[in-house]
């Protein structure tokens, strides 16, 4: 009898903590929720030989509190978001366990589209290239955000050359020559898909490689044109057809995918196409 009475009493006192408690969490700020979290190096000490598991943790206490969030939101209760702390939460997680997938897919989703933290999630999926050296979406996102978000054309042909060169997607391989022709390397994307044409394996991929390669081949007849007429003359060309009209290129160009040459006001050779089969009709 002692027993199911005390029993009792541990049962009414549970719940007369548990309500308040719950009451309580659900009410309380969100910075509050996310919370205080150490430095790694204090983490790595305390944690010992569970350095995954305290990282695999954090990040399960960002996305529970993210999921929190939305859900607040879809309910149209709209609090203020705690990025910074998310932000500190995932980079101390990847370094307890810089092979934790999670955190770096949270950054690309959350810090690259909802707080536009474009350089930090790049710093973050760089350190994780250094041990994820297999996984082709870090290099792929880098690429990206370089490309779309920073204009960073040059940065953005080396990350796709990456995620290329792991993968031999030619999707892949055909945005870094592309981006290494947009960021002035042509020469470097032509040697890079002669290369990579070589290598193929399927005759359609191999086939696409040929298709941008002439055209890459082209463009850089342009260029080599374009750069006699400014030694010439101390000038860039107006046209396509000053060149051809001058002499400097004896034939016009053309773009096996359909499009239509022409030098921008910076005095880089374009094409209507975008090396793209479809946009040949399109005005620049």
């Amino acid at each position: 009898m002692k027993q199911i009475a005390l029993f009792s009493v541990l049962i009414s006192l549970y719940i007369a903590v548990l309500f308040p408690f719950t009451a309580y969490m659900q009410n309380k700020p969100f910075a509050e929720k996310l919370g205080y979290v150490p430095q790694p190096e204090v983490l790595k000490l305390i944690s010992a030989d569970q350095k995954q598991l305290t990282a695999a943790s954090l990040i399960m206490k960002v996305l529970f509190y993210f999921g929190t969030l939305v859900e607040k939101t879809e309910k149209k209760i709209f609090l203020p978001a705690d990025y910074p702390g998310m932000s500190r939460t995932i980079h101390v997680a990847v370094k307890l366990d810089p092979y934790n997938t999670d955190a770096y897919y949270f950054a690309q989703a959350i810090l690259v589209w909802d707080v536009r933290q474009i350089r930090i999630a790049n710093d973050l999926l760089e350190y994780g290239m250094k041990y994820r050296d297999w996984d082709f979406y870090l290099p792929l996102f880098a690429g990206f955000n370089y490309a779309y978000f920073l204009k960073d054309f040059e940065k953005a042909a080396q990350y796709y050359k990456k995620a290329g060169d792991l993968t031999g997607d030619e999707l892949y391989v055909n945005l870094a020559g592309r981006y290494m022709h947009e960021s002035g390397q042509t020469d470097h994307a032509i040697a890079y898909l002669t290369a990579m044409e070589k290598s193929a394996k399927n005759e359609a991929i191999r086939k696409s490689f040929g298709i941008r390669l002439n055209a890459l081949k082209e463009t850089r007849r342009v260029e080599k044109a374009r750069d006699e007429y400014l030694e010439g003359s101390g000038k860039l060309p107006a046209s396509i057809d000053e060149l051809l009209r001058k002499g400097y290129l004896k034939e016009q160009p053309v773009d096996p995918y359909g499009g239509k040459f022409y030098i921008d006001g910076k005095g880089q050779v374009r094409s209507t196409s975008k090396f793209a089969f479809g946009a040949g009709s399109s005005s620049r």
